[in-house]
């Protein structure tokens, strides 16, 4: 397969809190074997699972409150400022809360909304989890996500309806790539502005995809629809970067 050598990256995105919302970034600085700097770096635990700080240990997402299932978290519309973390969260344009993720009085606050608004989703008290390095990732290594845009256009064409490319959640979307063209990109190394990556992992997909980022309606069936006509479940690819640099919005994005 012959990849065009204008693909492009059309967005990056991080997660700082798993489960709430994506945050569009102009450009990013990569440190080798690292996420995103923030991504995933907060997460709300669904009930006690023991998670130690100083000595994490990968946990499956049903840990946490995560759009698989608890589609509602996309109605919610979140900020983290990064230099006092201090998470915003609104509803509707309403301000819901306001609080520091560092301080027991600003995780207190933060919990208590998760509390009131997810009673009948929740088997214990939500606790505010602070990764402190570690990312709450869907994967146990530290992996940068990408989504071919080529390939949600293809999806697109399965199900007949348009699909927000965001429901997949990704760091960064590449335009032009031929669909599915990252599937068969394993072991292959990527050259964006001055970082390189290598792709090892294709993404697998659960039902968090069939969740409307902006309306939290369940409305679409992307992992069956892509088993019907694939015969799997999968779209898109982890990297992990092998070469430390700054991409942005824009950059060329190259085979090496």
């Amino acid at each position: 397969m012959t990849i065009p050598a204008a693909a492009s990256l059309s967005a990056i995105y991080r997660y700082p809190i798993k489960g709430l919302t994506p945050e569009p970034l102009p450009k990013v600085s990569l440190a080798v074997g690292q996420t995103l700097p923030a991504d995933r770096s907060y997460a709300i635990e669904n009930g006690p699972t023991g998670f130690d700080p100083a000595s994490p240990v990968w946990k499956a997402k049903t840990h946490y409150l995560m759009l698989m299932r608890n589609e509602r978290l996309a109605a919610l519309r979140s900020h983290f400022d990064d230099a006092t973390h201090t998470l915003t969260i609104r509803q509707d344009g309403a301000e819901l809360v306001c609080g520091d993720l560092r301080s027991p009085e600003g995780r207190a606050a933060i919990e208590a909304i998760f509390t009131a608004h997810f009673a009948d989703e929740l088997r214990g008290p939500p606790k505010v989890l602070d990764g402190q390095g570690y990312s709450f990732s869907d994967v146990p290594i530290k992996v940068v996500s990408i989504i071919n845009l080529g390939s949600v256009a293809a999806l697109e064409g399965m199900i007949g309806k348009p699909v927000d490319p965001l429901r997949f959640r990704a760091n960064l979307y590449v335009d032009s790539w031929p669909a599915w063209a990252e599937l068969d990109m394993i072991g292959q190394p990527l050259a964006i502005g001055d970082a390189r990556l290598k792709i090892v992992k294709r993404t697998v997909r659960c039902a968090a995809t069939n969740v409307d980022p902006v309306t939290a309606a369940r409305d679409l069936a992307i992992p069956t629809t892509l088993q019907q006509n694939l015969g799997h479940a999968d779209c898109g690819v982890y990297a992990e970067v092998i070469e430390a640099g700054t991409i942005a919005q824009g950059d060329a994005v190259r085979m090496e």
